[in-house]
């Protein structure tokens, strides 16, 4: 038989071999075959999900790509409700869980009142601008004007699955357009939250305004708690943890306050993801939080895998063959008017054409809880005896932009980078910063973004052109040039210079760099970042201070080394220390 046929026979393929193998009868039979057929479907996905992950890997496109390129498949070969089951849906909603719960560790309480003009302020605004450019647009097309206020801020909605797995993917977590982008989305969410309400009101006929405080005020309690939590409980919970010295219990503990602080909130009538975030931040504060984070991380990728897959399995094959020009123009129309829209807000928020660009375009898709949304009979009532095409055109529409996502992103971050550059004799940014950085990877980017938070101004130099434009259109002050060319050095003024960074990540680099930094016989500080123990006995005689990134704190340490050197005090962001995200263990560079 094909596989098509034997994963449409029922009972399903491994419950025939099932049978095949034992000839046990009985209720404890009955009972294994259908613990297997339940458990199927999750089994089936997850096989095809790693086949999809390797294949877009070796096509150098995003994972999230090839999940929903393999909903949409098994959708059109029939298997959509195959999948549709309880267990499939209970693990995609558990991905987009752990995956607010991972945010919510990065946004405590400090740095919660450190973004809240982006959170409240850039948030809102983008919401009003987009939101209410789409609410316009359906109202002009003549749908209800009930379906065009809540259709069109669905619209307006941004995938926060999609966008900070793009933003993590990319070590864009502390740059000003990967900050922003993350504190819009948290709005975003509360944002989704009373369009649910909302729209959960007017299918009831109750009072919007009633209905709308009343979540407010569930939400207000919900955030009292994770407070709470997080000042009394949480250091006190994790020390006992850590005292058992035992790894399950660790494990069993992150899962249970990522699931259970979703499933609070769940019970209240809010969102399971805002729990989830709530969860996060209670714990954002703790000395534990590295470690709550590795046990997380594993489960968020895995889970979100099955979200993605699920999003491509909404996609209706019928619908997109009887409209596919329908559905490619809406999709179309979808990305250009968000990112139009989003670029407006960015520039409203008196952001720069480049900035406003990477992020318009970095948000320039739809979102899951649009789906979600717009799956309601509620608001499917609205529109269906006006247009019965409309609902299911925009889900595959907003599907389709989330597959596209990497792509137009990209597109934002390589036009913003062309901006940046300036004109050719444009005075050279960083002229007068006593910190020279040569290499914007990882290490250097840590290094740059602790002395942008502390106002400390720094030279970025990057030999790789690839890395170049990616730090250019990050909006890092950074210049293009060979650093093992002398000639190069006396441009990028090194007299001026206080303390030398070198993070090229290659040794064959570093080794072509020194002896040029050695010459220039002035006392300063100079610091390399080796990408492992190699060349250490080396670089020291030479008269370096080596640093060994893979090892722990390593980065933090070469931090710690330039503002000693500065006579400058470090001062952290509320989130705690400022690299933690860099100093997770992670291959090292190619030598």
């Amino acid at each position: 038989m094909c596989v098509r046929t034997l994963l449409r026979s029922r009972p399903a393929w491994p419950i025939c071999i099932l049978y095949q193998q034992s000839d046990v009868g009985g209720p404890v039979a009955g009972e294994s075959a259908q613990i297997v057929e339940t458990i199927q479907p999750a089994i089936t996905l997850l096989g095809l999900g790693i086949g999809a992950a390797l294949v877009s890997r070796a096509c150098r496109f995003n994972p999230i790509v090839g999940y929903l390129a393999l909903g949409f498949a098994l959708a059109v070969l029939g298997y959509a409700d195959m999948f549709s089951g309880p267990v499939v849906s209970a693990m995609a909603e558990a991905g987009v869980m752990f995956l607010l719960f991972n945010l919510g560790l990065h946004f405590s309480l400090g740095r919660i009142r450190d973004e809240a003009a982006n959170i409240f302020g850039f948030g809102a605004l983008q919401m009003l601008v987009a939101g209410g450019g789409f609410a316009l647009l359906f109202y002009w097309i003549g749908l209800p004007v009930e379906f065009a206020v809540i259709g069109g801020f669905a619209m307006g909605l941004s995938s926060t699955a999609v966008v900070i797995g793009l933003v993590r993917e990319r070590d864009q977590q502390d740059c000003p357009v990967g900050r922003a982008a993350q504190s819009i989305l948290i709005f975003q969410d509360i944002a989704a939250i009373a369009l649910l309400v909302a729209a959960g009101s007017l299918a009831s006929g109750g009072a919007i305004g009633h209905e709308l405080a009343v979540a407010g005020l569930k939400a207000l309690a919900a955030f009292v708690v994770a407070v709470l939590f997080a000042r009394f409980l949480t250091e006190r919970l994790f020390r006992l943890i850590a005292r058992l010295g035992s790894s399950e219990v660790y494990t069993a503990t992150a899962l249970f306050i990522a699931l259970a602080a979703g499933w609070a909130t769940g019970l209240m009538g809010l969102s399971l993801t805002l729990g989830a975030f709530l969860g996060g931040m209670a714990v954002a504060d703790s000395r534990y939080r590295i470690m709550v984070e590795a046990e997380i991380d594993a489960f968020r990728g895995l889970f979100l895998s099955f979200f993605f897959i699920s999003v491509g399995l909404t996609i209706n094959p019928a619908i997109v063959a009887e409209n596919w020009a329908l559905v490619i123009g809406a999709a179309a129309l979808l990305i250009v008017l968000k990112c139009l829209f989003n670029v407006f807000a960015g520039l409203a928020n008196r952001w720069s054409v480049p900035g406003s660009i990477q992020l318009g375009f970095l948000l320039g898709q739809g979102s899951e809880f649009a789906l979600v949304i717009f799956a309601l009979p509620a608001v499917y009532g609205f529109v269906e005896p006006v247009e019965p095409r409309l609902i299911p055109v925009l889900i595959s529409a907003i599907a389709i932009s989330l597959a596209v996502t990497p792509l137009v992103s990209n597109i934002g971050r390589k036009l913003a980078g062309k901006l940046r550059r300036g004109p050719a004799d444009e005075k050279l940014a960083g002229d007068n910063a006593p910190v020279l950085i040569v290499g914007l990877g990882t290490t250097g980017r840590a290094v740059a973004d602790a002395l942008h938070f502390n106002n400390i101004d720094y030279l970025g130099v990057e030999p790789d052109p690839d890395r170049f434009e990616v730090a250019l259109a990050d909006g890092y002050d950074v210049h293009q040039a060979n650093p093992g060319d002398p000639r190069s050095w006396e441009p990028l003024g090194m007299a001026r210079r206080e303390v030398v960074v070198i993070a090229t990540g290659k040794l064959s680099v570093a080794r072509e760099v020194t002896p040029l930094v050695q010459e220039l016989g002035r006392d300063y500080t100079r610091v390399i970042a080796l990408p492992g123990p190699e060349g250490l006995r080396e670089f020291t005689e030479m008269g370096l201070i080596p640093v060994d990134v893979t090892a722990p704190r390593g980065t933090e340490q070469i931090i710690d080394i330039v503002f000693d050197s500065l006579g400058r005090e470090r001062h952290l962001p509320a989130t705690g220390k400022f690299d933690e995200r860099h100093d997770e263990q992670r291959e090292p560079e190619a030598a």
